[in-house]
């Protein structure tokens, strides 16, 4: 499965924004990366292309959004259509509001596994039951997407789509998938991980490694 991350800035200084230090965009195409998504798509207006010079030597393509008549939805859909042109094969989009800056690489993986398993339901990572972002979209659904109207708000535009196509909560331990920027880092609740596995089963190797470190007991033996 090749899952896209599509970051969506509404204006060129949200984007460059310093964020840990960093220009807030290449942060998240750093966590993007870091997760396993591939190609990274961000999406911003660029006037005198800081942002396409902050994204320079990163794994990240630089695309200016769609006509604003389009609204956000109209966004959303022109950044995972520039993600297939990167990429034909891919499978799915994360799609990534800039401003939801503290999401851990760890909360990228576990979607892109889930999506794995199960590749056509929309994936919303959630912390303690509150819905949240990046917001995993199966390609097989663009179209649904596109039918959204343009004068939605993005947490509507979700919510739209997710009445027309599958979709669940996938709980992930990650406070970031729901508090953004106007959190500070430092007041963050602490990151927990997912209570089970994102994907719907452990690793094979799992229970074999559980035992050899005292943690499971072993089997009875079968009597004579």
């Amino acid at each position: 499965m090749t899952v896209a991350a599509v970051i969506l800035s509404a204006t060129a200084e949200g984007a460059l924004e310093e964020t840990l230090g960093q220009p807030r965009v290449r942060r998240l195409v750093d966590l993007a990366w870091s997760g396993g998504a591939l190609p990274i798509v961000v999406l911003s207006p660029d006037p005198i292309g800081a942002v396409a010079a902050t994204l320079a030597g990163s794994e990240a393509t630089h695309g200016l959004p769609a006509p604003e008549e389009a609204g956000p939805v109209g966004q959303m859909v022109h950044g995972v259509e520039l993600a297939q042109a990167e990429v034909g094969e891919t499978s799915g989009a994360l799609l990534w509001p800039a401003r939801m800056a503290w999401v851990g690489p760890e909360t990228v993986t576990s979607l892109i596994e889930a999506h794995g398993t199960d590749p056509l339901t929309v994936l919303r990572p959630s912390w303690h039951g509150q819905a949240g972002w990046p917001v995993l979209v199966p390609i097989v659904h663009l179209e649904s997407l596109k039918a959204v109207p343009p004068n939605r708000m993005p947490p509507d535009v979700v919510e739209a789509l997710v009445a027309d196509v599958p979709s669940r909560l996938v709980e992930l331990g990650d406070p970031g998938v729901v508090h953004g920027v106007d959190t500070p880092f430092i007041d963050l609740p602490p990151y927990e991980g997912p209570p089970e596995p994102p994907a719907g089963h452990s690793h094979e190797w799992g229970a074999d490694v559980a035992e050899e470190a005292g943690l499971l007991e072993p089997e009875a033996s079968p009597t004579a």
